[in-house]
């Protein structure tokens, strides 16, 4: 018996015009499979660009909610982007009608996924979205389907493959943080307004979700504490180098006594850790689990390909019938998590100081420190050769101060730092990048 499955797509851009093709591509293995998957009506606002598709068979609607809507439509995939405006209205429109949803779209569900999830499941359909994080990394399937038998304890990852990209650039040659963005830019990677991706929130948006997924919780995009890379210079990743480290924009969702900490920013990860060996556009997820211990997932975070996959893979299993609390829990059963502020996060830090090159400064930085119960595992001090310098090796000018700490708590670090401003003693803000050990 061969199942019928009529799909209305919104959205007609690179991730859209790739599922399309796909699923073109797919017929005669999903014929096989006994599923009869097709594409039977379409949405975009520019309905002359050239795509490089016949849609000549394909009913096209210029209002994407009365696609959502139409009967000659089983499921609706949602390929818009966005948390509110048509992309909500589509997803809304196909679920009141009883329809199931296969979407791409973090920002919406990481601001209406609690919501959204309670529709679904009131009408019995799913509301599926694996490509929504990671692209083609099947890390919604893992937490929600792989690991039913573990009690999470820890997730995160590379979530944003041009903040990746620019990084593993700065390390390998160099270069600034400006330069790199320009090139990402050039090559498709950053876009003309790169804000949402080099300063933390798209990868915030996606970690929201994956919290949701691995500790039960509601959808919680406001509980996370973001920083992004725009302020990581290239001695931060020399310094990182000399010391063992590389430093990656990780989103890290962990369980604490308190409550599960959210906190997106600059990370040094130790170089023999597998995220280390993560260069270039590519994502990765790391899961920490009781029994499975620790689970690295890596591959492709975006793209049209990539994403399709992952996009296409839902439409298989809706089509197969598949229907799973979109969060892995009946939404009724998401709790509220307590929010843990940054300031009680207790890690070990790298922090760089640019302070004034005279007697008695490392000192007055490390006095600080004690008072504040912070245990340094490591000084190191730059100095200015050649003829700047005094025949005691000090030249007056500002110079790098790093110190590495043992585990203390954010609150402290940040207490002490602003004593050491207060003492006159910096020429310049200090660099903060947190430390995750294995």
């Amino acid at each position: 018996m061969t199942v019928s499955f009529r799909l209305g797509i919104a959205g007609l851009g690179t991730v859209g015009a790739s599922v399309v093709r796909m699923i073109e591509r797919r017929r005669a293995a999903f014929a096989a499979a006994g599923l009869d998957i097709r594409v039977t009506a379409v949405s975009s606002r520019d309905r002359g660009r050239d795509r490089g598709l016949d849609l000549s068979d394909i009913a096209w609607f210029d209002d994407p909610v009365a696609l959502a809507r139409s009967e000659s439509v089983d499921c609706v995939v949602e390929l818009i982007g966005g948390a509110e405006g048509p992309a909500k209205a589509v997803v809304e429109a196909a679920l009141a009608s009883g329809k199931p949803v296969v979407t791409a779209n973090k920002a919406l569900l990481a601001r209406h996924g609690a919501a959204l999830a309670a529709q679904a499941e009131a009408k019995g359909v799913a509301l599926a979205f694996e490509a929504a994080v990671a692209g083609g990394i099947p890390v919604i399937k893992t937490l929600r389907e792989g690991l039913p038998g573990n009690a999470v304890s820890r997730v995160y990852g590379i979530l944003n493959g041009t903040c990746n990209y620019i990084l593993s650039r700065m390390e390998r040659e160099g270069l600034t943080f400006e330069a790199c963005l320009k090139d990402a830019q050039a090559l498709g990677y950053a876009e003309a307004d790169p804000t949402f991706d080099v300063e933390g929130f798209d990868t915030a948006h996606k970690l929201a979700i994956l919290t949701s997924l691995a500790f039960g919780t509601a959808v919680d995009a406001d509980g996370v504490s973001v920083e992004g890379i725009s302020r990581v210079q290239p001695l931060d990743l020399r310094m990182a180098d000399e010391l063992g480290y590389r430093i990656k924009l990780l989103g890290v969702a962990q369980a604490t006594e308190a409550g599960i900490e959210q906190r997106v920013h600059p990370t040094m990860v130790p170089k023999s850790s597998a995220i280390a060996q993560v260069m270039g556009v590519t994502n990765a997820v790391t899961i920490d689990a009781d029994a499975v211990g620790e689970l690295t997932l890596i591959g492709p975070g975006a793209g049209g390909e990539a994403t399709a996959s992952a996009v296409v893979a839902d439409i298989a299993d809706v089509a197969r019938g598949v229907i799973r609390p979109t969060f892995g829990i009946p939404a009724a059963a998401m709790r509220a998590s307590e929010r843990v502020e940054m300031q009680r996060h207790e890690g070990g830090y790298y922090i760089r100081l640019t302070v004034h090159d005279r007697p008695g400064v490392a000192a007055g930085v490390a006095q600080r420190m004690a008072e504040r119960s912070i245990s340094l595992e490591s000084i190191l001090q730059r100095r200015v050769e050649g003829p700047e310098a005094d025949p005691r090796g000090r030249s007056g000018r500002p110079v790098p101060l790093v110190l590495i700490t043992y585990a203390a708590t954010e609150g402290n670090i940040r207490d002490a730092l602003d004593a050491i401003g207060a003492d006159g003693l910096l020429a310049e803000p200090p660099q903060l990048i947190r430390i995750e050990r294995e």
